[in-house]
């Protein structure tokens, strides 16, 4: 069993946010920043079986900004 599994989440280019597993093939997205959370939670409730699912869940939040100078 994995301790912790980790999820890169960016901003969508379309709006919302997208969110991938590093090291696993879990892809979820959504409107919002609490809504992309919950979206995570089922996502890896629903890929893992009970006795092999992380015990923790560790977000890693991306945002580029591009700024004038």
């Amino acid at each position: 069993m994995k301790r912790e599994i980790i999820f890169l989440i960016e901003e969508s280019v379309d709006g919302g946010y997208e969110a991938k597993a590093l090291g696993e093939s879990i892809y979820t997205q959504a409107e919002s920043y609490e809504q992309i959370k919950e979206n995570i939670k089922d996502a890896v409730m629903c890929h893992f079986e009970e006795d092999s699912r992380p015990l923790f869940i560790r977000y890693h939040f991306v945002k580029d900004e591009v700024i004038a100078i």
